[in-house]
């Protein structure tokens, strides 16, 4: 919103010299931010005055062009030149060359003088031009930075003003004028109006505050004016379209007329530019009062106006000159020619004000917010009326703007005011909060006086009334955001002053922190970077393709996914299932770009759907919903366990004089999905997997001991990586964390370091090549006894030597006693009897 600091001393006494960085320094106490600085004089300097053409000479030149040598008087006759510098004229008359051809002998215009700088650092002198010494410029609108108009020059009379030659142009057009622009949230907006400043501008200041309301004469009932019904049958949660619709008539105007410079000035500086006269008025008064209107040409009416839904596939032609399909739940303003108008967005074209309207037809209404924001987004139609509506408008304010604009068109266009008029409608219900009487304090931390309390409310616009426990609140009709005593705990806040809030440091309540499941997802994802690899972030949106390879170990399985209503990209229309597609997108976009060598993880959440996704209908805003309505929508969203999953492509470390770098192979995922158990203390049960993004023979199942498969690791399918072009032989892991938190016991106890030897021995053995690896390791730690500390695989043979169906298995082992230091006997003993329960149970044989 921008503020004209001129409009907003009429309401708030700013003192003459602040400027604009100073208004909105006040502004930022009472919760605005600064966004800019809105001067003319920044880019635009003097001097620049008032200028009298007496005479003016064609002269064509040879390249074609006729240009005008003329003389102009910028002093009044008889008067000296008080302003000196190089070029200008001691007697007052400058000879200056023009090529503009709109203005006559005797025209009074705006002339740029030596000296004088315009936007664009372009600066006035004194220079020899088509045989003629030219001292100074006779200026356009767009030369001068006030609009876009570059057809001619600016002749004054044509804008309606008269004045005296030498007068200061710059304060004639208002451009000493500057304007503070603040950043408005959606919760408050009333501030997107002059008044609505103003009043903050009193509160941060301590100032005194004049309504521009309480100046308005406005009637207090109107009857027999123009006929208007609201007939809204398809309310959205049940809130109906329109409860209040103003009309006015003014009839005899001259829509010709020129925009009063001071309000061309003001709109220009608010960020609005100059139309036409009704148009300009109605603009002025949305800026004032922060209520829109709107002007109809009401020749151009048929029949009573009505306020309805649209139907479907109706259309209209808005002020944009384009034809729009309208949507059943768009509200429009119509009579019996049909849709004149979106309601609180863009009126029709149709009954368009044009230079030709002499009777004028003033709308002020009030209209729904969701209505109102819902046909803005669905036309891709943002306006200053609905920037206003969607975020709520004072509802008693309608027949006082309405007032405003009549009395403006009255005064400035000629026209003449029915007395008759029309106002339908109901008036909403006054919001009354409770505020017990320590709430505050409670709630901010400071110790309120009364004073300070009721003195807040009151000067936000609202009755208080002291009771037993506290004070009965009435919020006023233009804070639609105050419902709760919350609210006006912060709204005293506000107003006392944030800078009052001591600045101390909560002391946290003992037995909280961080719950069990977040202490393990964070020491999980420490300990992967710890083990060297880097954690990324991709997009949870992924193809059908992407979720049918990765969502189902069987191709061809079953799989549901959420797809979703608004994706970013067709390609990309559903919610992951697996992490993987989004990891594998990752170490895709980093190969291309030259990174071979890669080791990357993520964590995050996966979409798995059950039999019922959604609601039938979404439950109506203002009332909390019923308990089996919750439960309804809770069953309604897709399960989302928390997933982690890693990517390893190339080698584990660059290459180096005498080093050779290790390619990563399956062996070093099932490593990271151990790591990942060990870290929660979760023993993970591998066998041997199947799965279609993996390769058939290089993939491993991860189970819990109770069975439960909680993911799998191995190396990608040849072919998967092949359509990714990223290096064959990459690996990858992805584990159901949740499950692993789940299965994880509340304190992880650490082995006990025994101060004893180790025994290693090691034994390879024969078995048939349809046996796991882990389920031999199983049968090993069984049948070695108390004495084995660790056994682990550390090859795996298949070939010349070994029976064909056989493959050859090595296993280190670690033996230790807790008491004492082992024999080689002990140790032998123990090794043995793991080697005969490894023959019972598999037939193996030992190398």
């Amino acid at each position: 919103m921008r503020i004209p600091l001129s409009w907003l001393r009429e309401f708030a006494e700013v003192p003459a010299g602040a400027t604009a960085e100073d208004v909105m320094a006040d502004l930022v106490k009472v919760g605005f931010e600064e966004e800019d600085v809105h001067r003319p004089t920044d880019s635009l300097q003097g001097p620049i005055v008032v200028g009298q053409v007496l005479s003016l000479v064609k002269e064509p030149q040879t390249n074609g062009k006729t240009i005008n040598w003329c003389q102009v008087r910028v002093v009044p006759e008889g008067k000296e030149q008080i302003l000196t510098g190089k070029g200008i004229d001691p007697s007052g008359v400058q000879g200056i060359i023009c090529g503009a051809h709109n203005f006559v002998e005797g025209d009074k215009v705006v002339v740029t003088l030596p000296g004088a700088v315009l936007p664009g650092d372009f600066r006035i002198s004194a220079r020899k031009t088509y045989g003629h010494l030219s001292a100074g410029m006779i200026a356009s609108v767009r030369e001068l930075g006030i609009g876009e108009d570059h057809d001619g020059i600016l002749v004054l009379s044509r804008i309606g003003l008269d004045p005296e030659v030498g007068t200061d142009a710059m304060e004639l057009l208002g451009l000493y004028d500057q304007a503070a622009e603040i950043n408005v949230t959606p919760d408050r907006g009333y501030a997107f109006s002059i008044r609505g400043v103003a009043r903050e501008y009193a509160h941060a200041t301590g100032t005194t505050f004049t309504d521009p309301a309480s100046k308005v004469q406005a009637p207090a009932e109107l009857a027999g004016g123009y006929g208007v019904k609201l007939n809204d049958d398809a309310p959205i949660y049940g809130n109906p379209g329109c409860d209040r619709f103003v009309a006015r008539t003014v009839r005899g105007v001259d829509a010709t007329r020129p925009t009063p410079p001071w309000m061309v000035s003001r709109l220009r500086l608010a960020g609005i530019r100059s139309i036409s006269l009704p148009v300009d008025i109605s603009n002025y008064v949305m800026l004032e009062l922060g209520q829109p209107t709107h002007c109809y040409d009401l020749d151009k009416l048929s029949g009573d106006i009505v306020v309805r839904r649209a139907a479907a596939g109706e259309k209209i032609t808005t002020l944009d000159d384009k034809e729009r399909t309208l949507d059943a739940e768009d509200l429009l303003i119509t009579d019996d020619s049909g849709a004149i108008g979106i309601a609180g967005v863009m009126g029709g074209a149709a009954t368009e004000v044009s230079d030709s309207t002499s009777n004028i037809l003033v709308e002020a209404a009030h209209f729904d917010e969701v209505s109102i924001a819902r046909s803005r987004r669905r036309h891709k139609l943002p306006s200053e009326a609905s920037k206003r509506f969607e975020r709520g408008v004072d509802w008693q304010v309608a027949g006082i703007a309405a007032q405003r604009v009549v009395d403006l068109l009255v005064e400035l266009a000629g026209g003449t005011a029915d007395e008759t008029g029309t106002d339908v409608g109901t008036a909403p219900e006054t919001v009354t909060i409770e505020l017990p009487a320590g709430f505050a304090a409670r709630r901010i931390g400071i110790d309120f006086t009364e004073e300070q309390i009721v003195t807040s409310l009151e000067d936000l616009g609202a009755v208080v009334v002291k009771n037993d426990g506290g004070w009965t609140v009435t919020a006023p009709s233009w804070r639609h955001d105050l419902e709760t005593k919350e609210d006006l705990s912060e709204e005293i806040a506000r107003l006392v002053g944030y800078d009052k809030i001591p600045a101390t440091l909560p002391v946290a309540p003992p037995g909280r922190g961080l719950t069990r499941v977040q202490q393990q997802r964070r020491r999980l994802i420490q300990a992967l970077a710890d083990a060297g690899l880097t954690e990324v972030l991709s997009y949870p949106f992924v193809s059908k393709a992407a979720n049918d390879t990765f969502g189902v170990a069987e191709a061809g399985a079953e799989r549901s996914a959420v797809k979703l209503a608004n994706p970013i990209s067709e390609e990309q229309g559903f919610l992951r299932t697996s992490i993987l597609p989004g990891l594998i997108e990752v170490a895709k976009r980093n190969h291309s770009r030259g990174f071979r060598d890669l080791a990357l993880f993520e964590s995050g959440l996966v979409f798995l759907p059950g039999e019922t996704v959604g609601t039938a209908s979404i439950p109506p805003l203002g009332v909390k919903p019923a308990d089996e309505v919750l439960d309804a929508l809770y069953d309604g969203v897709p399960a989302q366990p928390f997933h982690l999953a890693a990517v390893l492509t190339g080698h584990d470390s660059p290459a180096a004089a005498a080093h050779a770098p290790r390619a990563w192979d399956w062996a070093d995922a099932l490593d990271i999905a151990r790591l990942a158990g060990d870290v929660l203390g979760v023993e993970l049960v591998v066998s041997q997997g199947s799965h279609q993004a993996f390769h058939p023979g290089r993939a491993a199942k991860l189970s819990l001991r109770t069975g439960e498969a909680v993911g799998y690791a191995g190396e990608l399918h040849p072919k998967l990586l092949a359509a990714a072009d990223m290096p064959a032989r990459s690996v990858a892991l992805e584990l159901n964390a949740d499950a692993l938190f789940e299965a994880a016991p509340d304190v992880i106890v650490a082995r006990h370091i025994s101060a004893f030897p180790v025994a290693t021995q090691d034994v390879a053995l024969v078995v048939p090549a349809d046996v796991p690896a882990d389920a031999v390791l199983a049968v090993l730690r069984e049948g070695a006894g108390d004495l084995l500390e660790d056994v682990a695989l550390f090859d795996v043979y298949a070939g010349k030597g070994i029976e064909e169906g056989k493959k050859s298995l090595a296993f280190g082992l670690r033996f230790r006693a807790a008491d004492r230091t082992l024999t080689a006997d002990e140790a032998s003993a123990a090794r043995e009897s793991a080697v005969a329960l490894a023959a019972e149970r598999f037939g193996a044989v030992q190398r």
